[in-house]
């Protein structure tokens, strides 16, 4: 559903102002860095290995950066399979310091070259998909918030985004409105805190992430960065190199 708000007076315009210069990249240096200090993010970039059953089948490179006056998530994965060919697949998030996203765009290239373009806006995702071969296909999803979980094929970086904006203070279950864009699927997620978890000898801060048809563990180091993911009924896990 929409979520949308009128403005009833003009002590609503400052933050309109604000909101639209961020998204235009208008502010002043100064005012960037004021604005992302007080932003749920903060700068990381690095690498996971991706593996099925205990074995790597791929590699994705990533960085969170301010940008903007607001953030940029973007990630790069190549995955070389045991049966299928191989494939490379990008995504750029740009955030609001709320986590709101703004727009999200992504690449794929395996047998085909596909793309496609996310403008979010008041709780509505409108996207443009460009299939090879094919004309542009345009869609517009709705959710019930404009505080939108973008989870997207391959590209796990994203939920070190997630784990950002999971309220630590409150703890317990939070839902959040989600966007798969690849498959066009929207969708609900649930996320949760079980404390102290440990893998390979070292312990974590636990997240657990429940879809509609998976359960996957977050490990968190003292940070809140995503430093390893389990997907049990997939066998695939992601470990930060």
């Amino acid at each position: 559903m929409r979520n949308t708000e009128k403005l009833r007076s003009s002590a609503s315009y400052p933050t309109v102002l604000l909101v639209c210069m961020i998204a235009l990249g208008l502010l002043p240096v100064a005012a960037q860095k004021k604005v992302a200090a007080s932003s749920l993010f903060s700068p990381e970039k690095g690498k996971f290995n991706i593996l099925l059953d205990g074995k790597s089948v791929g590699h994705e490179d990533f960085e969170i950066a301010a940008s903007g006056g607001g953030w940029m998530a973007h990630g790069t994965t190549s995955m070389k399979p045991p049966q299928g060919a191989p494939s490379t697949v990008s995504g750029t998030l740009t955030l609001q310091p709320d986590g709101v996203p703004m727009t999200y765009e992504w690449s794929s290239q395996a047998e085909k070259s596909n793309s496609a373009h996310v403008l979010f806006a008041n709780g509505v995702a409108k996207m443009t998909l460009q299939l090879q071969g094919s004309r542009p296909f345009e869609q517009d999803l709705s959710f019930s918030s404009p505080l939108i979980v973008v989870l997207d094929n391959n590209l796990y970086h994203q939920y070190a985004v997630l784990a950002r904006l999971y309220d630590w203070s409150k703890r317990g279950t939070q839902s959040f409105p989600v966007l798969i864009p690849q498959e066009l699927t929207p969708g609900t997620i649930t996320v949760d805190s079980v404390g102290s978890i440990s893998a390979e000898g070292k312990s974590y801060e636990g997240l657990k992430v429940v879809t509609n048809d998976l359960e996957i563990a977050l490990y968190l180091d003292s940070n809140h960065r995503l430093v390893r993911m389990e997907v049990p009924a997939a066998k695939v896990s992601v470990v930060r190199e």
